[in-house]
């Protein structure tokens, strides 16, 4: 007798054929499972499709895959990869263990990576980035939902060769603390051209930028220098009504430098910001000027983002499962001016 195929594979082919919720619901049924939650995820997925199937107010969003791995029920960092063709680098927060997933365009795992040698705090956003020859991820260890933190840790590691289940171990480190006193941090990017750290806080407001070099250092602790506040539109404001993710509209969860070094895109749990730059300037006086504003599709949550390797294109989900996987035309709107 034949082995039945995993349950999240069947999922995927019906939902490339074209019955998407249906075959969530399929994959996501359990004996005991309550009817309301299937409801619930059915309405809210329903939700999702309706808006990538119309053209949205901002920019171009598209369901490239569907997170349905309970191991990626947290995921709170994402990059792309630059040494492996569609693939996508993702770990969880805080309470998992020291893990790093490779997942392809469609939202499965393909490899599980193990972390060694280093703790594991908050694990918040991951940036993909090239130095002498090399490819590596910077895993962000900055979150500090309590303040309570004296310092933090960024771990950078080689982009493995294989995607096969390994265990890896950090090129270098970087622990660092703030100038004045501990603050959240869930958005973190590398601009390779500089050779230095991005970092924005998430919920002061406006939004503050700090800058590291890209060089190991453990003690004592390097000390993030904070150059710039960001210029937030107007529509992030806490605005009263119906809106729940109104009040959480202005802080942000992650951030991605684009492949030409030139764009700063910032996630927030309701819109993506784009920050352009001339060649000479730095980003301290590209973040104080207007960014491009675009509204993100039916998205919970959204705590990882980061840019494609053609830099037209960002992939951003949520944490929690199941997931859309949305590719984002950060340039769709241009196109048709």
């Amino acid at each position: 007798m034949a082995s039945a195929s995993p349950p999240h594979r069947s999922v995927r082919a019906a939902w490339s054929n074209g019955g998407r919720v249906h075959a969530i619901l399929a994959g996501m049924h359990r004996p005991g499972l309550p009817i309301r939650l299937l409801a619930a995820v059915a309405s809210a997925l329903a939700i999702a499709l309706a808006a990538c199937s119309q053209q949205p107010a901002h920019g171009d969003a598209r369901v490239s895959g569907l997170m349905l791995d309970s191991q990626l029920s947290e995921i709170s960092g994402l990059a792309v990869s630059n040494r492996h063709d569609d693939t996508l680098w993702m770990h969880d927060d805080g309470g998992n263990p020291p893990r790093l997933f490779a997942v392809d365009r469609e939202g499965e795992r393909v490899a599980t990576f193990r972390v060694e040698g280093v703790p594991k705090t908050d694990w918040e956003d991951i940036a993909a980035f090239h130095q002498q020859g090399r490819d590596y991820l910077m895993l962000a260890d900055t979150g500090d939902n309590g303040g309570l933190r004296r310092t933090l840790q960024l771990h950078v590691i080689e982009e493995p060769a294989k995607l096969e289940n390994a265990r890896l171990k950090p090129a270098w480190s970087i622990v660092f603390r703030w100038p004045d006193g501990p603050r959240d941090c869930e958005a973190v990017a590398v601009d390779e051209r500089r050779g230095e750290v991005l970092l924005i806080s998430k919920r002061r407001q406006p939004p503050e930028l700090f800058r590291l070099p890209l060089t190991a250092q453990i003690d004592p602790p390097a000390v993030a220098e904070r150059v710039a506040r960001l210029r937030m539109p107007a529509a992030l404001a806490p605005q009263s009504g119906t809106d729940e993710r109104a009040p959480l509209s202005a802080q942000v969860t992650a951030a991605s430098i684009s492949p030409d070094g030139q764009r700063l895109a910032v996630l927030t749990y309701r819109y993506l910001l784009i920050y352009a730059k001339h060649p000479a300037e730095d980003w301290a006086r590209a973040v104080v000027r207007p960014p491009r504003v675009l509204t993100l599709p039916w998205l919970p949550q959204a705590e990882a983002m980061g840019w494609d390797r053609d830099g037209r294109h960002v992939y951003t989900t949520g944490e929690f499962v199941p997931a859309p996987l949305y590719r984002i035309d950060v340039d769709a709107d241009a196109d048709k001016r």
